[in-house]
């Protein structure tokens, strides 16, 4: 870790008997934009509350700058923290709401005009300072909310959620504009979300959790593309990745339905008879010209979409595959299909779900 990161060590917390957080250890790299991605109840939240000192370490360390904050108050860390409500004062105008902390805290009048005005521009809201919050939009309000953290010049910038309140379009263009005020500022953010898009699309490095313990840590493109276990490899991407059942062979092949496919493991060898979980990206299937190395599927569902379609097919042993198909001669209902993955982009897991290499 770089001196000017920062660095959870053995991080646990317990309420009662209870434990939630199963000692963490992460390094995030000074300007790092770091996303918690995980299902309802997987401890995102709290570990960033954590962070901000909204709750008590149990035991480990937490540290900023080199710093050990783990037993300071929220205001002594350094840190600024906007929540997934917009927490505004309703009587105040924007311009109050900006400077509101800076006031608190005593700084000089001229600096926070300074401060707030400056704030304001980067946000493009400079020309709503006089509004009340009755007054603002959904995403006007959130950058307000943002700007309330940005005024405060703080070292790591935390985010719970702040998008979740917002419509799908507006999300989009929030996240937009969250992307470019990172860019623009350089300051370290960690960013709490469920959406596994959110994660994606704005994050350096991604931070899986789930049942309060660490799965993965990478960018965006190595979780993807090489996943550490099933779950990981389930959680990240819409539509999810493919778990098929296979069976090993034994012979550098698995059996699915009726059918085998080749199986190329480096490192493992799996016993004949051995079951084993076949991972697949929809996007990555073709529609074969024959069961060659192939899955022979029934369509049950398609979605079209514009530019690409969905097929929701059944193998011949009942397991439900999602096709990604792009190009090709309409496909319907109960229309059978052969399809292909290319082997480098076959995923293996073991029946507990531990990735094969």
């Amino acid at each position: 870790m770089t001196k000017n990161g920062m660095k959870l060590t053995g991080v646990r917390k317990s309420f009662g008997g209870l434990e939630v957080i199963h000692g963490i250890d992460l390094d995030v790299p000074e300007g790092a934009f770091v996303v918690f991605v995980g299902p309802s109840g997987c401890g995102k939240s709290t570990l960033l509350r954590m962070i901000a000192g909204l709750e008590e370490v149990t035991d480990g360390e937490i540290a900023i700058k080199g710093r050990d904050v783990t037993d300071l108050d929220p205001s002594e860390r350094g840190i600024a923290m906007v929540f997934q409500s917009y927490a505004l004062y309703p009587h105040m105008s924007v311009r109050d709401n900006l400077g509101f902390g800076l006031k608190m805290a005593r700084t000089d009048a001229g600096e926070i005009e300074q401060r707030v005005g400056s704030t304001a521009a980067i946000l493009k809201i400079d020309h709503l300072l006089e509004r009340r919050p009755g007054q603002l939009s959904g995403g006007q309000r959130q950058r307000v909310a943002i700007g309330r953290a940005i005024v405060r010049k703080p070292e790591v910038f935390l985010f719970d959620e702040p998008l979740s309140n917002l419509d799908a379009e507006l999300r989009v263009s929030m996240r937009i504009e969250i992307a470019r005020l990172h860019r623009e500022l350089g300051n370290t953010m960690i960013y709490v979300t469920h959406d596994q898009t959110e994660a994606m699309t704005l994050a350096d490095k991604i931070v899986v959790l789930k049942d309060g313990r660490i799965e993965q840590v990478g960018s965006p493109r190595a979780i993807y593309e090489d996943p550490a276990n099933s779950f990981v490899a389930g959680f990240i991407g819409s539509p999810r990745m493919n778990m098929i059942d296979a069976i090993w062979s034994g012979e550098g092949t698995a059996k699915v339905g009726n059918g085998t496919v080749r199986v190329d493991l480096a490192r493992h060898k799996p016993s004949a008879g051995e079951n084993l979980l076949l991972g697949m990206r929809p996007e990555h299937l073709i529609v074969a010209a024959d069961q060659e190395d192939a899955i022979r599927v029934t369509v049950d569902v398609t979605e079209y979409l514009g530019g690409t379609r969905y097929l929701y097919c059944q193998t011949e042993d009942g397991q439900s595959l999602i096709a990604e198909y792009r190009e090709g001669p309409d496909v319907g209902r109960g229309d059978t299909l052969h399809l292909r993955c290319p082997p480098e982009r076959r995923r293996y897991f073991d029946k507990q779900g531990e990735r094969l290499r």
